[in-house]
């Protein structure tokens, strides 16, 4: 791994048209998806879709999942 993103989520070769812009990294892709699973199982009434949840709650959960992504970075090699 050359970098702490992984690199393009789904690289492609350069081109007159798009340049050298490859879109979102690997860190970001495996984020969303750590994010989509953990709110897909999450259940209204334990209160996650509050409209009380506070942007700290939302800053701390968006942190553990860069962290759940950087974890599987890491154990990718």
């Amino acid at each position: 791994m050359t970098d702490k993103t992984g690199g393009a989520a789904f690289p492609i070769p350069a081109t007159e048209l798009h340049g050298t812009a490859t879109g979102m990294n690997l860190r970001d892709y495996l984020a969303a998806k750590c994010m989509q699973g953990d709110w897909a199982a999450q259940q209204e009434e334990n209160g996650f879709f509050s409209h009380e949840c506070t942007d700290e709650h939302l800053e701390k959960f968006a942190a553990f999942y860069y962290r759940m992504a950087d974890a599987m970075l890491k154990a990718r090699g």
